[in-house]
């Protein structure tokens, strides 16, 4: 539904190194990458840009993925945990949300809540 999402970052290397563990297994990749930022997308089109930016930190976003299956999600969570994520809320259903609600969430090194989702 989005076009693109700007995050600002405090340490881009390991905002780098976080997203592509989490994102590789939801079929996202590394598209572009400067001193200045990174981009995140399906191969080609970049659609989460990550923007370094030594300033104060913020409260934090919530950005969440489409994920094709179950299976994604509990390999994001576990690839996103191994990268210096932490986190948020383990794969699993959330009935709250709705009956076919399958979820997992992670803080990203900045802080975001990073999730990915399917239903």
């Amino acid at each position: 539904m989005y076009d693109h999402i700007g995050l600002r970052v405090g340490n881009l290397d390991a905002s780098v190194h976080f997203y592509t563990a989490a994102l590789a297994p939801l079929g996202y990749v590394l598209c572009s990458r400067d001193d200045s930022g990174a981009g995140f997308g399906p191969k080609g089109q970049p659609a989460l840009w990550l923007h370094l930016d030594k300033g104060k930190a913020g409260n934090g976003a919530h950005v969440a993925f489409r994920a094709p299956d179950h299976a994604a999600i509990k390999k994001f969570h576990a690839e996103g945990v191994k990268a210096g994520g932490r986190d948020n809320g383990g794969a699993g259903p959330r009935k709250d949300y709705s009956p076919t609600y399958f979820a997992a969430f992670l803080i990203d090194p900045d802080g975001n809540n990073v999730e990915a989702v399917c239903s």
